[in-house]
C-alpha cells in the first residue's frame, strides 16, 4: 500500500462552494484504478483543505499523477499552495493500530 497526502488553500471560493465541487468530483475519484480510499479534509479556520489517499501500491499512485484529474487539481484556479506527497507505510505497526482497510488487514 501507498499513502498520498494532498493539502492546499482555497482562493476566491467558499468552503461551501468547494464542498459542492468535491461532491461532483467524488465519482471520478472513486473510479480511479488502484484507489482503496480517499478521505476529504477540511479545516476552514486555517483555510487548509486536502485529502488522504490510500493506494493499492506506488504504481497506482504514480499512474494517477499522470492523469488529467491530478493535473486539474494541481492547476485549479481556486486552489493555491497545492502540495502532494507520497509515502510508503510501515506495515506491521500500521496493522497493529488498525490503519489498514479491513479487506487488506486479513492478507
Amino acid at each position: 500500500m501507498y499513502i498520498q497526502i494532498v493539502n492546499f488553500n482555497l482562493s476566491n471560493t467558499t468552503p461551501a462552494e468547494f464542498e459542492k465541487l468535491c461532491r461532483e468530483l467524488a465519482p471520478q475519484f472513486a473510479a480511479l484504478p488502484g484507489l482503496i480510499s480517499k478521505v476529504w479534509l477540511a479545516d476552514p479556520a486555517s483555510n487548509t483543505f486536502g485529502g488522504v489517499y490510500t493506494w493499492q501500491d506506488r504504481a497506482a499512485y504514480e499512474t494517477y499523477t499522470r492523469t488529467e484529474l491530478f493535473r486539474g487539481v494541481a492547476s485549479h484556479p481556486n486552489l493555491s499552495n497545492v502540495a502532494s506527497h507520497g509515502f510508503d507505510i510501515l506495515e506491521e505497526p500500521t496493522r497493529q493500530t488498525r490503519g489498514l482497510p479491513a479487506r487488506t488487514a486479513a492478507a
